[in-house]
């Protein structure tokens, strides 16, 4: 088994040195598609979007991102997955001979085990709802069988380009090896498509969100803790990323599994919050929520304000403090998209329109 693993991870850093030499001038264009792939794109830029232009969607879309990097975290914690920039320096498959040289970025450096890809699983999923959300409503309202086909093949071509281009991108970086972005992939997609046939997120109270945030923290929490107890060392990968990466810099606490975690299940909490607030209640379902030009200000204003909070960095010389910012971060992103701003929005336009009275 070890030995057919070395086998696959040789290929992995033979495709990775492949890549390296020879697109070697598209080095920007794969750190851009990987930092576009990010989940934090999909909170700050997707997520609004989408939810004041079809509030089912963008609501889709910040679960399929939670529940999608849980189970990434889990199954990374399982299956012990190496990454190239420190699998290709750490192994003895190469005996005498010298291993490979690979390239480091700074986006190389992650610090949590490989398998399967986050960034793979996360676009994979995200990219999915979104095609499938945008096939929904044009092929609805088109009759000719051949356009609609079209209309088909062109999105889920544009879908693949972009899933190609994250899983290179990737392994370009030497952050994962082929079999971990396919992995990745497929996972994304089964997630998403699950999310595709479930109903009860749309209509969940504060309390379920509550009792979902806290389940999934107490599960990982919990799994973290049995494997510590039976002599698993989750920081295994932590260390061999301090030993390995080429600039000690370029090793980032968020990039941590504890980090992510508690990241993303603020953002769910704060969806819960925002969506069961009064604030939600008197724009979004007001009046004024149905109105095409309340939702475009809605938008605008919070993609600005949102890229102005991003801007905030927790600060990170104590760990628990930087967890407990970015959680308390994260949850004032839905809050500030859903809540704040399209109150304040509607407050704006309120007056406006008394004044033309």
């Amino acid at each position: 088994m070890e030995k057919g693993m070395d086998v696959l991870h040789d290929f992995g850093i033979q495709m990775v040195q492949y890549l390296q030499v020879n697109y070697k001038s598209s080095q920007d264009w794969f750190m851009f598609i990987s930092f576009a792939a990010d989940l934090r794109n999909t909170f700050f830029i997707f997520f609004p979007i989408w939810f004041h232009l079809w509030e089912p969607v963008g609501i889709k879309l910040i679960w399929v991102a939670v529940i999608g990097d849980w189970l990434n975290l889990v199954f990374k914690w399982i299956l012990f997955g190496q990454r190239p920039y420190w699998w290709v320096h750490d192994t003895d498959y190469y005996g005498n001979v010298s291993a490979p040289a690979i390239e480091q970025f700074p986006m190389t450096c992650e610090t949590g085990p490989g398998s399967p890809s986050g960034h793979a699983m996360g676009s994979a999923g995200i990219y999915y709802i979104m095609v499938t959300a945008i096939l929904t409503v044009m092929m609805h309202k088109r009759e000719t069988s051949f356009k609609s086909w079209c209309l088909w093949g062109t999105f889920w071509c544009g879908f693949w380009a972009i899933q190609i281009c994250v899983c290179l991108s990737r392994i370009f970086l030497a952050a994962h090896f082929p079999h971990q972005v396919v992995a990745g992939v497929i996972s994304g997609m089964a997630v998403a498509e699950a999310f595709n046939h479930t109903q009860i997120i749309y209509k969940a109270s504060l309390k379920k969100y509550i009792y979902t945030t806290l389940f999934l923290f107490s599960f990982a929490l919990g799994f973290c803790l049995i494997l510590k107890a039976v002599g698993v060392d989750l920081l295994w990968t932590m260390e061999k990323a301090k030993k390995w990466c080429d600039r000690p810099e370029w090793i980032h606490i968020d990039s941590t599994p504890f980090a992510g975690l508690l990241r993303n299940l603020g953002i769910l909490f704060g969806l819960g919050l925002a969506l069961n607030s009064k604030l939600y209640l008197e724009s979004c379902r007001g009046k004024q929520g149905h109105q095409f030009t309340f939702r475009i200000c809605c938008i605008a204003a919070s993609l600005i304000v949102l890229h102005l909070f991003d801007s905030f960095k927790p600060p990170t010389k104590v760990e628990l403090i930087f967890y407990a910012l970015s959680f308390c971060k994260s949850s004032a992103v839905p809050l500030a998209a859903v809540g704040i701003i399209p109150y304040c929005v509607s407050q704006v336009m309120h007056q406006q329109s008394k004044k033309t009275l």
